[in-house]
């Protein structure tokens, strides 16, 4: 049988992280306490911690999903998380910025969960800790006149422009937005999203078109993903999804994770043959993966 603690096979941005393979039985927890798997498939959020258990229903949550249906202690701390059942072939284990994130096959007991939960305790602590460091460090973009933003990595200024047709980019690189200058921030906010969007579906299917001859694929179908949690994926189908804020960082980052899906195509999971198709065509793809784990999806709140 397939090992259920299978590595997640989507390919995630530095503000999701996937769980590292499993590597053996669970470790000691640094306080003592019972794994907690319910009988029943989630439903309600399960507080019905072990009577054994040195942490009480009284005690704040690390973690909290805000669409939590499960709970556990992980390293003697509690956390909420969700718990969804869907097709792939291995358990998921995912930090996003929402909290912890878990999916699995239905052929995968509640038990198996609760064990590979209990072996990433510390891992996932690590990960939501440093994933909250690195949000203090996103930028806020201020919508107003004169304000900028990341384009393929360098800054352009946004500038009201009326008696523009349609949203363009000028040689002093400047955005000129076709609205009126009464325009408010929601308004911009939009106009941008919108020129930022089309400027990346076509710019992604450029690359992809580069990149799949290269490395012996075809990709069918190309979507804008607008998730706050990953970069990008690719379904066996031949099937994309690119995060259209990758516009904002520099066309290497962009070429990355293009390579990085495409080479699903070839190996779904990411085994040592899947980074040899990675390599082949990106020998310096290490450096650019750690450059992209450093980057934060654009707040556009």
């Amino acid at each position: 049988m397939r090992n259920p603690l299978q590595l997640v096979l989507d390919f995630f941005s530095s503000t999701a992280e996937p769980a590292p393979p499993s590597v053996g039985k669970a470790r000691p927890t640094s306080k003592p306490f019972k794994s907690i798997p319910p009988a029943v498939e989630p439903g309600p959020l399960n507080q019905s911690l072990n009577a054994s258990s040195t942490v009480s229903l009284s005690d704040p949550i690390a973690i909290a999903h805000p669409k939590a249906n499960r709970e556990t202690v992980l390293e003697g701390m509690r956390v909420a998380y969700l718990f969804q059942r869907v097709r792939r072939r291995s358990i998921g284990f995912v930090v996003g910025p929402d909290g912890l994130e878990v999916r699995a096959p239905k052929w995968v007991t509640l038990k198996e969960v609760e064990m590979g939960l209990q072996e990433r305790g510390e891992w996932v602590l690590r990960k939501w800790a440093e994933l909250q460091e690195r949000q203090k460090n996103i930028r806020q973009i201020e919508w107003r006149e004169g304000a900028s933003l990341d384009y393929l990595g360098a800054p352009i200024q946004l500038q009201l422009s009326p008696q523009n047709g349609r949203s363009e980019l000028n040689d002093q690189r400047q955005l000129l937005l076709a609205l009126p200058h009464s325009a408010e921030a929601s308004q911009m906010r939009d106009a941008v999203q919108a020129w930022l969007m089309r400027e990346a579906k076509t710019l992604f299917e450029q690359r992809l078109n580069h990149f799949a001859p290269l490395m012996g694929v075809q990709w069918r179908r190309l979507s804008l993903s607008n998730a706050g949690s990953r970069w990008g994926s690719a379904r066996v189908d031949g099937a994309i999804r690119l995060n259209w804020r990758l516009i904002h960082l520099k066309p290497e980052a962009i070429d990355y994770v293009v390579v990085h899906e495409l080479a699903h195509l070839h190996e779904m999971n990411h085994s040592p043959a899947f980074w040899k198709v990675v390599s082949d065509i990106l020998p310096d793809h290490h450096e650019r993966r750690k450059a992209l784990q450093k980057e934060n999806l654009a707040n556009w709140a």
